[in-house]
């Protein structure tokens, strides 16, 4: 299976989507996340170690708390394999907008 599959798959589920939306403001904790996902830490603990498995997000120990940030590298990968698709859809925007700027000369 494609490693963008995976990523994709990874990223379909609104919980992990919120989590990831969440750790864009910064490093929390297991129980922050909890707080504000508003799932139990069993839920938050699994979506986590999903994110985690997947690369896209990073555990740094502080004491007894666990604090999770996220890790950019999957998102670079992200947009590489979307950049990849540019061409297709500029041609597109490109024949659309000559279709338009040639209906308009013929009026």
């Amino acid at each position: 299976m494609s490693a963008h599959i995976n990523i994709f798959q990874t990223l379909a589920d609104p919980t992990r989507l919120r989590i990831l939306e969440l750790l864009k403001d910064g490093e929390k904790t297991v129980n922050n996340l909890v707080d504000l996902v508003e799932i139990q830490q069993s839920g938050v603990s699994r979506h986590l170690s999903i994110l985690h498995d997947a690369g896209f997000v990073k555990m740094r120990p502080e004491g007894q708390k666990r604090l999770y940030s996220i890790r950019p590298e999957p998102f670079v990968e992200i947009g590489r394999w979307v950049h990849s698709y540019e061409k297709y859809w500029n041609q597109k925007l490109n024949n659309l907008e000559n279709y338009f700027l040639e209906k308009r000369r013929k009026k």
